[in-house]
């Protein structure tokens, strides 16, 4: 197949980057020709929010280089990642005006959420889900802190539901989860168009010794990562149990001055993603103790293929990936006490953690690789054709 992919980054590289890259990288090298028409969100650094905004509702500039190369070569499938704002739902349209089948990754909630991430003053927040108008998202500012920017973002959101864009231009869509399927078909998105297919890890880094001593936090250092709950646990456990944190965010002082009050506690900085397997391999045990709705949790399948359990918070997604007593451990979101509760019991339990972190390997090899994930987007691309051609 020859595909188009569509891709906004974001100005600081995420998960959805690592992903799109992945994907791009692996389409290659099992013989596919790929073009990456791509935009970056570092072009607008500085620029009024609210402008910003603004241009997701439509992006004449990016509706022209679609069509342009669509006009100028042939393509089997047009596979959107992210369009936010710079691209906008305008390449949607560019696409299906040309014929092609069309794929959209749903790598966050923006079509549901202005914010993208269902969270709001410090907790899970679905007060925009299910309305045609998300008022309260702008009533509360929800995108860049800023009414006018989140006014924009809203606009958005409402003509293209007005005109039914995702409905009327997009054949496939790709959730990363079960659970984040079913929000998306809470908020209007047709089920029947709607599939799963996870994230994957490749080249695959390997097993680890897990001879490291330390528990590992590897993320964004932000409140929707649940860094307080974090370290909150940290400052109810006993002695003798080190915490490695790797990342960067705004949260980095209250880390930073955490690391001062408790020399078990370790602060990395954002590490390079050789250095993140490395730490991940030696480490006993992955906390991922995010508080708002993770569409997947790749620091998740990144631990399980390094052979690492997981103790995550029982929400969202990483509810869905980390299986109870099996692969890991789940607490209460937002919950120190019960976070500490299980940190302590998988220190003071090393033959049961070891069990899970072999099981945790063993979903990996089911799941996550390379291979299982070219078989699922093979299938959505073939899904996606016959779609498209049921509709001519």
């Amino acid at each position: 197949m020859d595909i188009l992919v569509l891709h906004n980054r974001y100005q600081l590289r995420g998960g959805e980057d690592e992903s799109t890259d992945l994907e791009v990288a692996l389409l290659r090298a099992r013989g596919h020709v790929v073009e990456l028409l791509e935009v970056d969100n570092r072009t607008i650094a500085g620029r009024q929010a609210w402008r910003a905004g603004l241009q997701a509702v439509w992006a004449p500039s990016s509706y022209r280089a679609v069509s342009n190369r669509l006009r100028a070569e042939r393509f089997d499938v047009v596979h959107v990642q992210n369009f936010f704002p710079l691209l906008s739902p305008a390449v949607l349209f560019a696409a299906r005006a040309g014929g092609l089948p069309v794929v959209q990754t749903l790598r966050n909630y923006r079509l549901l959420c202005p914010n993208a991430v269902f969270f709001r003053d410090g907790h899970a927040c679905e007060d925009c889900l299910g309305k045609l108008v998300p008022w309260p998202g702008v009533l509360h500012c929800c995108y860049r802190s800023s009414r006018a920017a989140t006014g924009a973002v809203a606009a958005m959101l409402v003509v293209h539901r007005l005109l039914r864009t995702w409905e009327r231009t997009v054949d496939i869509f790709i959730a990363l989860t079960e659970f984040a399927r079913q929000k998306f078909i809470q908020g209007g998105l047709p089920a029947d168009r709607i599939v799963v297919k996870p994230n994957f890890v490749d080249p695959d880094p390997g097993p680890g010794p897990h001879d490291g001593g330390y528990a590992l936090f590897v993320g964004r250092l932000s409140p929707e990562k649940g860094v307080r709950t974090l370290l909150a646990a940290w400052e109810r456990l006993g002695p003798g149990i080190p915490l490695k944190i790797a990342g960067d965010g705004p949260l980095a002082r209250e880390v930073a001055r955490s690391c001062e009050r408790h020399p078990l506690i370790e602060w990395l900085g954002a590490q390079p993603l050789e250095r993140v397997y490395a730490l991940m391999g030696a480490a006993a045990l992955v906390i991922a103790p995010s508080e708002w709705y993770e569409t997947f949790g790749r620091v998740v399948v990144e631990a399980y293929a390094k052979g690492t359990p997981v103790i995550a918070s029982g929400l969202g997604a990483l509810a869905e990936l980390v299986e109870d007593g099996r692969t890991g451990l789940r607490f209460r979101p937002g919950n120190p006490e019960d976070l500490a509760a299980k940190v302590e019991w998988a220190w003071t339990h090393p033959r049961e953690l070891a069990a899970m972190g072999q099981e945790a390997r063993r979903d990996y090899e089911l799941k996550y690789t390379a291979e299982r994930n070219y078989e699922l987007l093979m299938e959505i691309y073939r899904l996606a054709i016959e779609r498209a051609r049921s509709r001519r």
